[in-house]
């Protein structure tokens, strides 16, 4: 059982009476989000905590309940100090390959000392994995890394591509722990430059490579034997999910595995659409989320066998917890890095998350795919029992 954040007490500050105003004004989502980055409101304590309250009330409440406070809202004061700088406003055709580059780059390409204030020492910045005995953040990243290495039964020699690959961490795992050659890719040149830096500072050129590239362009001289791909899949879109599964499929050795990592919009009445809202705006645009089980019927489609699914949305409730309170302990260091603003949009962009996973709306998916060969054979033995050994 994954505990539940021990301290719920908090304050909402108001630093400016207009505030109120910004703050009640549909779609407010977006508007409260806003007064928070320009600094108009503050949080004191738990940050989740107050998401939680404002999303159950404005979300639970009947028109009749929001009337009262909507007629408020011209009798207070207009704010002047309210800015929409900072806001992705992203030209050309969507999921093109120019301005997935562009969406890519406004979200990833921070200091390397900004997502350090928060993320553990290897720089993995997606769900972690708290396995028994698994205490610290570290030791949860490491752990999801080896999860899903293990549920792509890698081994010395395999060739391994890794789409969306970050600043390297699983790349680098896969070659020190399980012996294999890795090719990671990413949009971010950021990332690129980060985990080549690291690649040589460890001396595995001959084994690992970060390039700078989409998935779309990468040309493999020969086959790849495993395939993983860890929180991209919701930069995709879901138009291009026949593409992305199609590339991966057609890139992937027959009996090969590819091990998909990625968020699925679980709320009641949705099949997925644009992430919207404050997250569109200020952390991901362009963003998309499906329903699971859509994405997996794609992936059959393209010819993919599902052999196993795991949703640890519990897990990145808890990942995420952690991460704000390094953003909160670290917040000078963050600030220097990146600014004020970029530190406000991520303690709660952030905080915002953990409470989508711990509410359910969201889930975090690992699938295990297989491309049989001719003769229907993959690479997975009869049992999970080696998972666990």
């Amino acid at each position: 059982m994954i505990p539940a954040s021990a301290e719920h007490r908090f304050t909402l500050v108001v630093n400016d009476p207009a505030a109120l105003r910004v703050f009640l004004t549909p779609p407010i989502e977006i508007n409260a989000g806003r007064a928070f980055v320009a600094g108009l409101l503050d949080c004191e304590g738990n940050i989740e905590a107050l998401i939680d309250m404002l999303y159950r009330r404005v979300h639970e409440a009947s028109k009749r309940d929001l009337a009262p406070i909507i007629g408020l809202i011209t009798q207070l004061p207009k704010s002047t100090a309210l800015q929409k700088n900072g806001e992705a406003h992203l030209r050309g055709r969507i999921h093109s390959l120019a301005r997935d580059r562009d969406a890519i780059g406004f979200h990833y390409d921070h200091p390397v000392e900004f997502y350090g204030s928060f993320l553990d020492p290897q720089m993995v910045y997606s769900c972690a994995y708290y396995d028994d005995g698994v205490t610290t953040l570290a030791q949860a990243q490491t752990a999801k890394m080896d999860h899903l290495l293990r549920k792509l039964r890698l081994k010395p020699g395999d060739r391994l591509l890794d789409i969306g690959c970050g600043w390297g961490a699983l790349v680098i795992r896969a070659v020190q722990r399980f012996g294999a050659r890795a090719v990671g890719v990413t949009l971010s040149r950021v990332q690129q430059a980060e985990g080549e830096r690291r690649i040589r500072e460890l001396g595995l050129r001959d084994s690992a490579t970060v390039k700078l590239c989409d998935y779309r362009e990468l040309t493999a001289q020969e086959p790849f034997d495993k395939i993983v791909s860890v929180g991209m899949f919701e930069h995709v879109g879901r138009e291009k999910l026949p593409e992305y599964f199609g590339a991966a499929f057609a890139m992937l050795r027959p009996g090969g595995l590819f091990a998909n990592h990625g968020i699925a919009d679980q709320s009641p009445g949705r099949r997925g659409g644009k992430i919207g809202g404050f997250v569109e705006r200020f952390v991901f645009p362009d963003g998309e989320l499906v329903a699971f089980s859509d994405a997996l019927g794609i992936a059959e489609r393209v010819g993919f066998e599902v052999r196993d699914v795991e949703n640890l949305r519990e897990h990145y409730a808890r990942t995420l917890r952690e991460w704000v309170l390094n953003l909160e302990r670290n917040r000078t260091e963050a600030i220097q890095a990146a600014g004020e603003r970029t530190y406000r949009v991520w303690r709660l962009y952030m905080a915002g998350s953990a409470q989508g996973f711990a509410s359910g709306r969201l889930g975090i998916f690992q699938a295990l795919l297989a491309k049989p060969d001719g003769r229907g054979r993959v690479d997975v033995p009869a049992t999970r029992r080696d998972l666990y050994r």
